[in-house]
């Protein structure tokens, strides 16, 4: 048994998936298996990843037969994994060398934290940075997370035995795009604790073609998704603002919003 359980989902992302994976076989924090699952990509993918297999024993290869998404996905990773911590990587960003180390030994230290998270630096496709970006510092409530996304989903390092008590990912209509804040939400609304680290641990791709994947069906969903927890919490009306927004956010031109994006 590994102390570290790194899970990621991959779909059609050849292009930066080397660089996603050399990232996390070269962290100082060696004890750790690194479960792949490759939600039937069509482009190089698999190849790729089974090309890093047979380089190294750490990882593991789950190839799905059918798209089941990235919340199923990570559940199925989940599922095989046989650390004590779940730590979720992108297969289109890249963690700093000693994201493993620090955040580990941050909840060996802090037992009473299920989740630390971090800050991220936003790179372009080139791999230039663009700035650093952090959503919430510290110490993350439950009534901040309802009200937006608190955490980087990538950064996140996660207690295994939370996880298996929520019951891990939602999978359905609602949390196609935005299966971490309903995580979020479910791991809070069960009073474990989640941490944000002042430092950054990863750079985060921000790209076009990215952006351009959110469409507006999912801003929709998000925001359904929103009023649910909002009322299930029984939260200020005020809070429904912020389920409104992401439908604003959906009507802006995307060639706006990238220039946006990159400068703010």
């Amino acid at each position: 048994m590994v102390m570290i359980s790194v899970i990621m989902s991959v779909y059609n992302d050849a292009k930066y998936l080397e660089k996603s994976i050399q990232s996390i076989l070269s962290q100082t924090f060696e004890d750790f298996e690194f479960i792949i699952c490759n939600d039937c990509s069509t482009d190089s993918s698999l190849s790729i990843i089974q090309k890093f297999q047979k380089l190294d024993s750490r990882i593991k290869v789950i190839n799905n037969s059918t798209n089941l998404g990235l919340a199923a996905s990570l559940n199925e990773c989940i599922q095989m994994a046989s650390g004590q911590y779940i730590a979720r990587m992108d297969s289109d960003d890249i963690s700093y060398i000693n994201r493993l180390e620090v955040e580990y030994y941050f909840l060996l230290e802090h037992k009473e934290y299920a989740v630390v998270g971090s800050k991220s630096i936003t790179i372009n496709e080139n791999d230039e940075p663009c700035k650093e970006f952090m959503i919430h510092p510290f110490e993350v409530c439950l009534s901040d997370a309802i009200k937006k996304t608190q955490i980087i989903h990538p950064t996140v390092l996660m207690k295994k035995d939370a996880l298996l008590f929520v019951n891990g990912y939602t999978v359905n209509q609602l949390t196609q795009r935005a299966e971490d804040y309903d995580l979020w939400c479910k791991l809070l609304s069960n009073n474990f604790k989640i941490y944000n680290l002042d430092i950054p641990l990863l750079y985060y791709r921000e790209s076009f073609f990215s952006i351009k994947k959110r469409k507006y069906k999912y801003r929709l969903q998000e925001a359904k998704l929103k009023f649910y927890w909002m009322k299930k919490e029984k939260v200020s009306i005020r809070y429904y603002l912020y389920a409104i927004k992401p439908l604003v956010v959906g009507l802006i031109p995307m060639r706006i919003m990238n220039i946006y994006k990159r400068k703010f």
